[in-house]
């Protein structure tokens, strides 16, 4: 069954009818070197690993049963390899979002979740922070001691916010993309959103227009100015609303040429407002109270 109607475009079309990777107990050897590709996969974020870059006293470890998968992964995330690819030259914030996607399969969801773990780096350590992924009860809970690690925020689960859905979707894009070569390089996806309390917008993987999504400016500059009117923000018994608009097309420019834009608009011109951009061919992608 689809994760999504826009599986396709989203990218996450892979893991619609996949299952869990697990070491069974009447295991052979085959399925553990399965494992093991499964775990660097997810662990490592689809990165390039060099065969001189596996870490083979862990991998013999896991072959041979003295060690579970949850071991290997705490033994992979642990390594110097992981550091070197994710946490060496990378905001912290921008490292718990990883761990987060890494080891849980999942987005932070709110921003004591990374306060959380700011606190616990900077007084215990990396180590001490690693295990708290692993040796929690959420990590057991889905992945008990031999299921890989996978990502669980395209579906509804109990104990998941939804909000979760929307978050994964600036972690992840798409199935044969690396954490390391997608273009926003090093800088921290989640910050504002999780800072403001508010959904992300989901945007394709590919870039194209069909599967394109509201993305606010750098700057985060909402214009004061609605189609049509100016806003008064002197004025305290109007309700204004924030509108989010993606795909707008102006006159006599290509299709291709589209923009995200977001306008604050008076309740009373909403209804207008919203009509004017469904002529334009734009989308709608979120309308909320704006506080001024």
């Amino acid at each position: 069954m689809a994760i999504t109607t826009a599986a396709s475009r989203l990218g996450t079309s892979a893991f619609s009818d996949a299952s869990p990777v697990e070491l069974r107990p009447d295991w052979v050897k085959e399925d553990a070197q399965g494992v093991i590709r499964a775990v660097y996969r997810q662990v490592l974020g689809n990165d390039y690993i060099m065969k001189s870059e596996r870490l083979t006293s862990a991998e013999s470890l896991l072959c041979n049963g003295s060690i579970s998968v949850r071991e290997f992964v705490r033994a992979v995330a642990k390594s110097e390899l992981y550091k070197t690819k994710f946490f060496y030259g990378n905001f912290q914030t921008r490292v718990i979002e990883l761990n987060y996607k890494h080891l849980l399969g999942r987005a932070p969801y709110d921003e004591s979740e990374v306060i959380y773990h700011l606190d616990l780096y900077e007084n215990q350590g990396y180590d001490a922070d690693i295990d708290s992924y692993i040796d929690s009860v959420e990590y057991q809970e889905n992945f008990g001691e031999n299921i890989v690690p996978y990502y669980r925020g395209f579906s509804t689960q109990p104990g998941q916010k939804t909000v979760g859905f929307t978050r994964m979707f600036r972690l992840y894009r798409g199935y044969a993309n690396s954490d390391r070569s997608q273009l926003e390089g090093s800088s921290v996806r989640l910050a504002t959103e999780l800072g403001q309390n508010s959904p992300s917008a989901i945007v394709g993987p590919s870039g194209a227009n069909s599967g394109w999504a509201y993305r606010p400016s750098r700057a985060r500059v909402t214009p004061s100015k609605a189609l049509g009117g100016s806003v008064p923000f002197g004025s305290s018994d109007r309700k204004i609303y924030r509108v989010e608009i993606a795909g707008v097309s102006k006159p006599g420019y290509p299709s291709v040429r589209r923009s995200s834009k977001a306008l604050m608009v008076p309740y009373e011109e909403l209804s207008a407002t919203l009509q004017r951009i469904n002529r334009s061919g734009g989308k709608v992608a979120s309308i909320t109270p704006a506080s001024l």
